[in-house]
């Protein structure tokens, strides 16, 4: 049996996951791709919070978004 703080994260993290895959099924295919950096921003999300944890995962995943404009960078970014 999983400690209480494991089952926590888990739920925690499908709930954060949900959305974001929701965006990618239903929001991203209406707008036209206009993605900086490989993978997505959301792909990154996703894979982020899978590897870190809901609480690191949403920092990269926030910290990644924020560099997403016009002056940042470009190109591939994997999750550390």
């Amino acid at each position: 049996m999983h400690p209480p703080y494991d089952r926590f994260r888990h739920l925690l993290s499908a709930a954060l996951i949900a959305p974001i895959q929701f965006y990618r099924r239903v929001i991203s295919p209406m707008t036209p791709p206009s993605c900086r950096f490989t993978p997505t921003c959301s792909q990154y999300a996703i894979e982020a919070i899978r590897k870190h944890g809901p609480f690191k995962g949403m920092y990269l995943a926030v910290r990644r978004i924020l560099r997403c404009h016009p002056w940042g960078g470009s190109g591939y970014d994997p999750v550390p």
